[in-house]
């Protein structure tokens, strides 16, 4: 098979959950163990760093991948979806994994594949884990996918375990109460393992301190340690002093992720680093301020909060969650300029009326649908969007859509463009 047949292969033939939704979700664990055992189980083969959450696990794992290369150890990657290449997903020193390895991958998995059926993501995790054990990677930063619990990458052990936050997403496979998600995600905190959680949460603190105790697992909350001052927001970086305990660790922080979120990611990404540091990983200081400036150059992060030109100025990010969306309104409201536009696609198991409601009144929409069977179709979209006083025009394509808003906008206008990860995948 050719690259071009092998991924045609995985997508159309393996159930895929950014194509169909929950019906691909395999609730757990038999069908990546089988496929792992197959494989001479190499997710035991090399160290790791476990990172879940709702939002914001994908910058906190590039954030420490930048890291933990910058400070001179061979570093894999697995995140998910990817926006333009599938062989995002998997990185080895922010290198796309060769097309020859996806290849011959499959080919030769090909009857283990036919024999298990396991689902897309099932297949893309053993592969990152047999291209991390080949390569030798001295560690891996693994991103879960959804949940944690049983969460095709929950069969490592790591060396440390990270989660984010816990808000409304994905309700119809993890639960419709914020207790109910925390405990999937709980789920990937591992007996004597220490575990970082990002923010301290009043609804769902109390199941990860019961679960980290069952575990006998060191847990810290990130916010309740850390803090951040002397906050500088330009358009290209943001910059930031972190004190521990009232004294200032990392001064004069300068990060190449500009959004708002990231102030809430970088707490956790500096708790993940002492953490590691406390379990003998040698990160020199040095190493923190250099990744940190350039992480977007050294692991290939796009689509958060990412500018994509200037006059007018047109910015996209992946959020699309009722928490997520929050803080791209926040970023909005941060950034000086005229009129508003937003391009704005949803995929339909999403809190599609939560989302609507909090986006702004005052902006042009060019509503549209992402090229995937769980788009929100169109012109529902637009119905519901009026439902909330949210005006505009409806478009067959994302790019028409972004199109239309170029046409229209001044120079000095604003222009967004976002509401799924699959609308940002489009355009970028």
């Amino acid at each position: 098979m050719t690259y071009a047949q092998t991924l045609d292969f995985l997508y159309s033939k393996l159930p895929m959950f950014t194509r169909v939704g929950a019906v691909a979700f395999k609730k757990d664990l038999h069908n990546t163990l089988a496929m792992c055992n197959a494989l001479g189980n190499p997710q035991h083969q090399f160290k790791s760093i476990h990172v879940g959450g709702t939002n914001g696990k994908g910058s906190t794992s590039h954030m420490l991948a930048a890291i933990l290369q910058q400070a001179g150890y061979k570093t894999g990657l697995y995140t998910s979806p990817h926006l333009k290449d599938f062989r995002e997903r998997i990185r080895i020193n922010g290198k796309m994994v060769p097309k020859a390895f996806v290849i011959d991958f499959v080919k030769e998995q090909n009857e283990l594949i036919r024999t298990i059926e396991p689902s897309f993501f099932e297949v893309t995790v053993a592969m990152a884990f047999a291209y991390f054990a080949q390569e030798k990677v001295d560690v891996a930063v693994i991103e879960v996918g959804l949940g944690g619990r049983l969460d095709s990458t929950n069969i490592i052990i790591p060396d440390l375990s990270v989660i984010t936050n816990i808000s409304l997403d994905h309700t119809n496979i993890l639960g419709n109460t914020l207790p109910e998600i925390a405990y999937e995600k709980a789920g990937m905190i591992k007996p004597q393992i220490p575990v970082v959680i990002g923010e301290r949460q009043s609804e769902t603190e109390a199941v990860f301190i019961g679960k980290a105790k069952q575990e006998n697992a060191p847990i810290i909350f990130a916010d309740d340690k850390l803090h951040l001052d002397q906050i500088q927001q330009k358009a290209s970086q943001l910059g930031i002093d972190v004190y521990r305990d009232n004294q200032a660790i990392y001064p004069n922080l300068v990060l190449d992720l500009t959004g708002s979120h990231q102030l809430k990611n970088i707490l956790t990404v500096i708790e993940s680093i002492l953490a590691l540091k406390e379990k003998g990983y040698v990160i020199p200081d040095e190493a923190v301020y250099a990744a940190l400036r350039q992480v977007k150059k050294t692991t290939g992060l796009q689509g958060r909060w990412q500018t994509l030109s200037k006059n007018p100025l047109v910015i996209c990010d992946t959020g699309h969650n009722k928490a997520g969306l929050a803080e791209v309104v926040q970023n909005i409201n941060n950034t000086p300029h005229h009129h508003l536009h937003i391009v704005l696609g949803m995929v339909k198991d999403k809190d599609i009326s939560g989302v609507l409601a909090i986006l702004p009144k005052n902006a042009t929409y060019y509503f549209c649908q992402p090229n995937l069977e769980r788009a929100l179709v169109v012109a529902e979209l637009s119905a519901q969007a009026q439902q909330f006083g949210l005006k505009g025009k409806t478009f067959k394509s994302v790019a028409e859509a972004l199109q239309n808003a170029k046409k229209m906008a001044g120079t000095k206008d604003l222009i967004f463009v976002g509401g799924s990860t699959f609308v940002v995948a489009e355009i970028i």
